[in-house]
């Protein structure tokens, strides 16, 4: 794998720049192929974040968007690594992460929009609950809505048959049937969660040494949960902020580019992590039913994005 170096204009080397001050916040984002959302992006952040030391690590899969040019030209201070091929999200997302210099460390999706003190509240936040490990704001659709991905329970069989069967939206007060997206829970309450969308996800430093990092068995998909999940074993609490905000238009760039692709890892990534997390809880037989129904499920979406006049990976709703 091939990759370029980082953009650093201190004129400094890296270790000595380094040295110069505690950076604040380290925000990790893989691109593929999104240059324009990616600028939108940097642009809402560094108008609406006011901490005083950040930095920005951009790695990029393989785009041919002239994405590195324009950063160059607009964003001079942003670090880059460039990957020769699309290596899917979370090991590029590592890439970035041991390259952060932060107390805090911040997964973002390149096709978000940072909403005033967004980042400087979450940060406010973990620093009055030093229990809390993971944080993450509350993500709203383009239109403004709710985008209910955003804080999760634990995917178990029948969180998730609740969710693909729409009975979470039929009986959304019911915990039994609401369980995966906790849609009984008021969307502007404080919350303890047990997993939070990586589109937006606050490390603290101290989670990082502890567990080390993503899990690069997840090509892509699934590697957020498994991140809290791995947080909270050791003791780490998991938490929604929802005072702190930011717009995540959801699925561009990757997901677009390669939309059969993200529907396979998808549901390949979801099944690993039921056989390491929640698989031992199950009777044997349980467990090879669930696998063919997941095949099955892989299949109708496979059919059903051919049809689709936009196509994506993952759910919409």
């Amino acid at each position: 794998m091939g990759t370029d170096s980082n953009i650093n204009l201190s004129g400094l080397p890296a270790s000595d720049a380094d040295k110069l001050k505690v950076i604040d916040l380290s925000i990790c984002i893989v691109t593929y192929n999104a240059r324009d959302w990616l600028k939108g992006c940097l642009e809402s952040l560094y108008e609406n974040t006011q901490l005083p030391s950040i930095e920005v690590i951009v790695v990029d899969n393989g785009s041919n968007d002239e994405v590195k040019e324009m950063l160059s030209q607009e964003f001079p201070e942003v670090g880059f690594i460039g990957n020769e091929n699309n290596q899917g999200y979370t090991r590029p997302m590592n890439q970035s992460l041991q390259s952060a210099q932060g107390r805090y460390l911040m997964q973002l999706n390149p096709d978000t929009v940072i909403l005033p003190a967004a980042f400087d509240r979450l940060i406010d936040f973990m620093e009055g609950h030093p229990q809390v490990g993971i944080c993450g704001p509350k993500v709203l659709n383009q239109d403004g809505s709710f985008q209910k991905q955003c804080r999760r329970g634990e995917p178990r069989p029948m969180a998730m048959f609740s969710y693909y069967f729409r009975l979470s939206s039929l009986f959304p007060n019911n915990r039994l049937f609401g369980g995966y997206l906790l849609e009984y829970e008021d969307e502007d309450k404080t919350l303890e969660v047990d997993a939070l969308s990586g589109s937006c996800m606050l490390i603290r430093r101290e989670v990082v040494d502890q567990i080390g990092y993503l899990d690069e068995q997840f090509y892509a998909y699934q590697e957020d949960t498994d991140y809290c999940t791995r947080a909270r074993q050791v003791g780490w609490k998991v938490f929604y902020y929802p005072e702190a905000q930011i717009i995540h238009y959801g699925g561009r760039g990757g997901t677009r580019v390669e939309p059969y692709r993200s529907i396979v890892e998808w549901h390949r990534s979801y099944w690993r992590y039921y056989k390491k997390h929640l698989a031992e809880d199950y009777f044997f037989i349980f467990n090879w039913i669930y696998f063919l129904l997941m095949i099955a499920k892989l299949g109708v979406a496979l059919v059903a994005n051919f049809f689709r006049r936009e196509r994506y990976a993952g759910p919409k709703r």
